[in-house]
């Protein structure tokens, strides 16, 4: 339970007095204090100290409660009250001591010119009066206005430096807000982007293993009383591509563990039993290579393999495709990918399923391109171009 009196989260205490506030009143009641020890010296003047000349230093510290919501206005009246004090003929109490606080507030608002030019001012017309008034000239410019410009410029000089020193710590809270903003925005741009890969994988993943099932399922159907070896080979087909779909299931799992590898899941490696599922559950897979084989990036072989998979699943779910070739070349700065079947073709309908899209995303990600061709009884191609540099 809070203490009466204690400070909460907004910097007030319980009684509504602020840090700034408490600041305010030491100001004032060191204004008050300065002036009022002045005006007990009894330095001259023609009157002595009484207590209007005692409200005098009181009004002086009173105004220190308004300076930061009217700064300038504070200053105006702290010259205003001086210049009064001096024409009814009081002690003198000096001329920037009674006025330092008002200009550091007047600086530390930012109002410099004002401030300056208060200060110039005053010095001119106390050093004009008191000359008029026969005091000696030496003493007035050769001693006593250095002390009292200096004292008046340190005020100004104070208040110039805590003002810059409030608003560069200003400026380092909203940069650190912008880049706290900044990293939470790429956290969530990194998790969706994360999140979108998964999915992608677990589309293509499912989506071959499903279409490959289905057709061997069939298969499995028509010949399972007329043909028990070919019931046997289809079911081992789909043990086979059931297997490697729960290794790769398991391996997406794994990317959601902080702990685990995040490398991308599928590779080229894996191409030979993809296609010995696909010439399994009907069309015959020829696959060529053109150039050197040799160790390519993860993510450029995970697309890679990616975009094998799901052009072989189209050619099985949707082409009726007898036969399909895979061509992979390998050449110095990019691998190239096509892939073509014989089947029923189609109007290319990007906007259909998530294959086609889920195609040209994964290349885009990496800087490469995927483009589709097809007419109606003329089959359908793939055609992509994945770069090799950047990703090494």
């Amino acid at each position: 339970m809070d203490q009466p009196g204690t400070a909460d989260a907004a910097g007030s205490t319980r009684f509504g007095v602020t840090p700034d506030l408490l600041i305010d009143i030491a100001l004032g009641l060191v204004t008050s204090a300065v002036v009022a020890v002045a005006i007990a010296m009894d330095l001259g003047g023609q009157r002595g100290p009484d207590a209007i000349a005692y409200l005098f230093a009181v009004a002086l510290g009173a105004l220190m409660l308004v300076r930061r919501q009217f700064p300038v206005l504070a200053l105006a009246a702290t010259v205003a009250g001086l210049l009064a004090y001096y024409a009814i003929g009081y002690p003198a109490v000096g001329l920037a001591l009674p006025v330092a606080a008002a200009l550091y507030s007047a600086a530390e608002a930012g109002k410099f010119r004002i401030a300056g030019a208060t200060a110039v001012g005053l010095i001119v017309v106390s050093t004009a009066f008191r000359l008029v008034q026969g005091e000696s000239a030496g003493y007035l410019i050769g001693f006593e206005l250095a002390s009292t410009a200096g004292l008046m410029l340190s005020a100004i000089a104070l208040g110039a430096t805590v003002r810059a020193t409030r608003l560069l710590r200003a400026e380092h809270r909203r940069t650190a807000e912008r880049s706290a903003a900044e990293k939470e925005s790429e956290a969530r741009r990194r998790v969706e982007a994360e999140r979108l890969r998964i999915a992608r994988d677990l589309h293509d993943a499912i989506g071959h293993t499903i279409a490959v099932v289905s057709v061997q399922t069939s298969v499995a159907l028509e010949a399972l009383d007329d043909d028990p070896e070919t019931t046997r080979s289809a079911l081992g087909t789909i043990r086979t591509t059931s297997n490697t779909a729960v290794r790769e299931l398991r391996a997406m799992v794994g990317l959601l563990d902080e702990s685990a590898d995040r490398s991308p899941v599928g590779s080229l490696e894996h191409l030979g039993l993809l296609i010995e599922a696909t010439i399994g559950s009907g069309p015959e897979v020829e696959l060529q290579t053109e150039g050197e084989p040799r160790p390519l990036p993860a993510v450029v072989d995970s697309t890679a393999y990616r975009i094998v998979q799901e052009a072989l699943t189209n050619a099985l779910r949707h082409a009726s495709a007898n036969r399909a070739v895979v061509v992979l070349r390998y050449q110095p700065a990019c691998l190239g990918i096509s892939v073509t079947d014989d089947g029923i073709g189609t109007t290319v309908d990007e906007s259909r399923g998530r294959g086609l899209t889920g195609m040209r995303e994964r290349a885009g990600v990496i800087g490469g391109d995927v483009s589709f061709s097809s007419r109606p009884g003329e089959g359908f191609r793939v055609e992509a171009t994945l770069p090799l540099g950047e990703h090494r």
